[in-house]
C-alpha cells in the first residue's frame, strides 16, 4: 500500500464574519484532499461567528474550535500555529473561499518536488463588482 497522505492543518482566524463563514468553512470541508484538520480560531467575535464555529465542530470531527480574546489577525493565526498537528499547514481567511482542489494541488506539488513550501495564485472577487482579478 502507498504512503499515507500527510495531514494538513488549516487555520482559519474568525472575527465577526458570520455573513461569510459558511462559504469559507464549506469550501475547506469539501476539498478533494480530505486529510485535513480544520482549526477555527474565534478571535473574540461579537456577532454569532463563535457559535457558528461550534456548530461546524459538532458536525465535522476534523474541526476544532478555539476561542480567545480579540488580538487581531496575526494573534489568531499564531494561536492556530500553537495547536497544529499536521505535517503541513495553511491559512485561509474567514471571508474567503477556496477551490475544491486547492489543497490537493498544493500538497501534490510539495510532495512531487520534495518542497517545504507550496503556493499558488489567487483571484480577487468582490461582492459589489462582477469582475474577477487574477493575481
Amino acid at each position: 500500500m502507498g504512503k499515507e497522505k500527510p495531514l494538513v492543518s488549516v487555520i482559519i482566524p474568525v472575527y465577526n464574519v458570520q455573513k461569510y463563514l459558511e462559504e469559507c468553512v464549506e469550501s475547506v470541508q469539501n476539498q478533494t484532499y480530505s486529510n485535513l484538520e480544520i482549526l477555527l480560531v474565534d478571535d473574540g467575535s461579537t456577532d454569532q461567528s463563535g457559535a457558528l464555529c461550534e456548530e461546524y465542530a459538532a458536525q465535522d470531527e476534523r474541526i476544532r474550535v478555539f476561542h480567545k480574546e480579540n488580538g487581531g489577525l496575526s494573534s489568531a493565526r499564531n494561536a492556530g500555529l500553537d495547536v497544529v498537528t499536521g505535517e503541513y499547514f495553511g491559512f485561509i481567511d474567514s471571508d474567503d473561499w477556496i477551490e475544491k482542489d486547492f489543497f490537493e494541488f498544493l500538497i501534490t506539488n510539495a510532495l512531487k518536488e520534495n518542497a517545504d513550501i507550496s503556493r499558488c495564485g489567487l483571484y480577487l472577487d468582490y461582492e459589489d463588482d462582477d469582475s474577477c482579478h487574477d493575481q
